[in-house]
Order: structure tokens, then sequence, then C-alpha cells
């Protein structure tokens, strides 16, 4: 209670407040009021809203539910809570997805998506180490270029400052990448790479210097051409193992999302006596169920026993369970985060609260489910092949030491025969890239200009002064410079003042399937004009 201390008079005023034809009501003797004396309008905002959210869930669950998870996104236990109500809605909620999913959880109506249910797409912000700058930066790239087609397109499209590696690393565990690759520890593998690789190429676009195969486009080489075919790719590797896997779906998203560890108990169990979690708003007395300890807090009493409190989950719901210290002292061993146990205990209820005082507890066996999953997966010899194709394997760094540039006119590169000539003898020559120690470059050279251009790495080569020869006999004009300290950039203008060319063409035109001829004519119209 509180004490008014002095009243004044402010005349007729406008109030939010159910009016009252006598003194307050909540005023006691003595001139101390109830501390409880709430406006009667602050009830009734509260029932209106009550009405509200119950209306939207009853007639619009779908929509509520994402919208429900979209306000609690950061806060991991609240969203595990509320995906649990959408199963027994009977809603899906679908993992997230770098080409299908937003910034918030997405609706996804049955009657749009023509499946038997409807499904609510995972919010990318409610993936942990994922933060809001890295998204804006990956959904404005998919806006602006449409869906990304592998790793290396997503890193080259995006500025890599705010989509960083912890954050990539994140999308790829949590199943985000699952539509493009489904090895995520195979893209884990390659992030590193592919990341220099488009860091190289920002570079490259930022100097007005380019790979002379993405200029190319779709029809060069008589073949279709993959301008992220030159991205690094690391030897081919087995994903994670089922329990990591789901490990990391959990620490990331807070649910599991390529399958729930109890899925397959749950569908064998053939024992009348143990029940779902959901199940048990029907039951009472003692029960048995099977379930995944997801959380565990360790108490101590006040006569020094340790004792647990335990969160359990199964693919129904997710309920508390009390482990007393007589109960705990048999069963503690057992008492491991994540750990799969049949429980039994005698139900608890406090209004719609469920608990467990659990009386005992030991581990399910799982050599079934080892079985069924080893007959459902194909053996990994006939998707894990000892040397792979196309695959530059990167086993320690090698230390680039010279660059051969290749000049080329402005009607060798307009026809192609020569670039099909160019590119067979450096194949011939790469071994795939292998160990390679020089860089391979070219100069595409007009009258008063001309255009660098970088050759990808599968195609650089061993000896520097060897593939000069082998160049000049092909009928090309070629070069080895060293490198030492300096880069390639340095390289290319020591090329051009040797050609007495003096300028630069300003841009490469490299985003029509026709690049090469719109380059080639941009080209020729600098050429065309007189020098300053």
């Amino acid at each position: 209670m509180v004490k008014i201390i002095s009243r004044k008079s402010l005349g007729t005023q406008e109030v939010y407040d159910i009016g009252v034809e006598r003194e307050h009501n909540f005023i006691l003797e003595n001139s101390l009021v109830a501390s409880n004396c709430f406006n009667k309008s602050h009830s009734m905002a509260y029932a209106y809203i009550t009405y509200q959210t119950a209306y939207l869930k009853a007639n619009y669950p779908l929509e509520y539910m994402a919208a429900l998870l979209t306000a609690n996104r950061g806060d991991q236990d609240k969203v595990q809570k509320y995906i649990a109500n959408c199963l027994k809605l009977g809603i899906e909620v679908e993992p997230p997805d770098v080409n299908s999913s937003e910034l918030t959880f997405t609706p996804m109506p049955k009657q749009m998506t023509g499946s038997a249910k409807d499904k609510i797409l995972f919010g990318i912000s409610a993936v942990k180490n994922v933060g809001e700058a890295a998204i804006e930066n990956i959904l404005a790239a998919r806006q602006e270029g449409g869906k990304f087609k592998s790793l290396a397109d997503l890193c080259d499209r995006v500025n890599l400052h705010s989509v960083n590696r912890r954050a990539l690393e994140a999308l790829i565990q949590c199943g985000a990448f699952d539509k493009i690759e489904n090895n995520r520890k195979q893209l884990v593998n390659d992030l590193e790479g592919v990341m220099k690789w488009a860091q190289e190429r920002k570079r490259d676009r930022e100097s007005g210097q380019g790979n002379l195969f993405d200029l190319l486009g779709a029809n060069s080489f008589g073949k279709s051409v993959n301008t992220y075919e030159s991205a690094p790719k690391s030897k081919l590797i087995k994903d994670y193992e089922k329990q990591e896997k789901l490990r990391l779906e959990k620490e990331l998203l807070g649910f599991y999302v390529s399958e729930h560890p109890l899925k397959f108990l749950m569908q064998v169990n053939e024992d009348p006596d143990v029940v779902t979690l959901e199940q048990l708003a029907d039951k009472k007395g003692k029960v048995s169920v099977i379930v995944m300890l997801s959380a565990i807090k360790m108490v101590v009493t006040k006569k020094g026993e340790a004792m647990a409190i335990l969160q359990l989950e199964d693919l129904t719901a997710q309920i508390k369970a009390v482990v007393f210290p007589k109960a705990y002292e048999q069963v503690k061993p057992y008492i491991v985060e994540n750990a799969i146990l049949l429980i039994s205990g005698k139900i608890e209820k406090d209004g719609e609260e469920i608990q467990i005082i659990v009386d005992t507890a030991k581990p399910v066996e799982t050599v079934q489910v080892a079985e069924e999953i080893e007959k459902a997966e194909p053996e990994i010899n006939n998707h894990w092949p000892a040397e792979p194709v196309n695959v530059v394997r990167s086993t320690k760094p090698v230390e680039v030491l010279e660059m051969v540039i290749v000049k080329l006119t402005l009607q060798q590169v307009q026809y192609g025969e020569k670039l099909n000539d160019l590119k067979a003898l450096l194949e011939e020559l790469s071994y795939g890239g292998e160990d390679a120690s020089v860089s391979v470059g070219g100069i595409v050279v007009g009258e008063y200009s001309c255009q660098p251009f970088r050759i990808n790495r599968q195609l650089w080569v061993q000896d520097g002064e060897g593939t000069v020869s082998r160049l000049k006999s092909a009928k090309f004009d070629a070069w080895v410079f060293p490198l030492d300290t300096r880069g390639d950039a340095a390289v290319f203008r020591e090329m051009r003042s040797q050609l007495n060319v003096y300028s630069w063409a300003s841009r490469l035109l490299d985003t029509d399937t026709d690049r090469l001829h719109k380059y080639v004519t941009y080209l020729a119209q600098l050429n065309r004009r007189p020098p300053n």
C-alpha cells in the first residue's frame, strides 16, 4: 500500500478510464490506497489485446505463428517453444534457405506451395552468428542478381566484410545451402579458398582487369562455361556424421532440421506404456516417456545434496522434469546433455503446466537406429571417388615466382580459333594447376589501348620459359616476367610500356550473354579514337 500525501483539484479533464460516480473504490481508510490500483483502462487494454491475439491464432494460425516467431527470433528458447506449438497446429517449419528465406519467418500457405500442410520458412535473422548487416547484403545481392548457384557465386556477389566467414559457416552448418550442395563439411572445407578467390576477383574488377575466360561467356570453346568453375575446391570429403550435423543444427537454430534423433525410436516403439510428451495432458499418475535431455540445471539443497531440473523434449513438445536427490544418485551417470533416455516418473500438474518427478531413467538402446541408418544410406564408395576430376588440391601454399603473359589481337579474340588453341595448350602444360608456381595472364592489344586479363589458376603452369617456348611454337607472342616482390599489376604495366600502348580500356563488359562481342566492339571503338 501507499499513502496519499496531498490532493489537488484540476477541474474537468479528459481521462482514459472508465468513469466512476463516487470516490475511487480502491481508497481505504486513513487515506491509504491499494498498491495494485491500476486504471480500469489498463485491464481493458490487456483484455482487448488478449482477444485480438486469440482471434488471430484461431482464424489465421499460420500468419500468427510466423509473426510470433519473428517477434521472438532473438530468443532461441522461445523460438523452440513456438516451433513445438507449430507442430501441434499441424504447421511445418522449413529450415533456412539462402535462395528463399527472408529476414523474418515467412508464412507459406498450402494453397501457394501445393503441399499437404501449411509451412513457415525459417527467417535468416534467427540463425545464430548471422548479423542483420550480413542478411541485408545477401538479400540485396539475391534481389539484384537472382538465386545463388553455388557458394562461389554467393561469395562473388556479396560484400565479404559484411558477410564474414563466421556468418557463412553458420549458414552452411544449419542447412541453408543444402539445396545447392548438401555436403556441409565439404562447403566449410572449401570456404577459405573460395573467399580468397572472390576477394581477388573483386580487386580485379576494381582495377579494370578481368579473367579472359569469364569474358567469353556461355558459348566459348564450343560448350557452356560456368564462370565459377575457376573457384578453388578442396579434395572431396565425407559429410559430418549424423550426430554432429544435428548438434550444429540445434546450436544454430534451436531445433533439428535434417532429422530429429528421436524420430526412428518413436516410430518403432511398441511399448503401450510409453507415451509422447503431448499425451501427458490426458494422463495421471505414473508415466514413461522416451525423450532427449535438451538442458540440465544442477541444484544443491539446503542439506547439501545434489538434484537436477531437466528440460525434456520429443517430437511433440517440451516439458520440465525434477530429479530429487535420492533418484539423482541412481540416475546420475545418465544425466548428460543430448542424452536419449527412457524416463519413468509421476506427473505433476499446475494448471496447464506439466512436469515429471523422475523415479528412474536409463539410456535407450540405439542399435536399431544405427542399423536403419546403415540400410537407408548408399555405400560411401559410390559417392567419394578416390581421384575426383577437375579438382585443384591445395595441400600447401605454393609461392608464385613468375608470370607468363600472352599477347592477343582483337581478331584472335573475336574469331575464337586461336583461343581454343591457347586453352588446349595451357591445359596440356598445367596439370590442372597443381603445384603451379607460374601464373598466366594476357593482354588484348589494339592500336591505341589495351586490356589486361588473368587466366584462372587451373591453367597456371610450372615452367615459365618452357611455356613461352611452346606458345611461340604455336604462333603466340608470349613473355615471362619475374614477380619478385611486385604484383602482377606492375608486370602488366611493364608489358604495356614495351608494347608502346599507353592507355587501358576503362572497363570490362562482362554481364550479358554476348559478352565477347560487346567487349570487342567497345575496345575497337576506343582504338579508333585519335591519341590525345
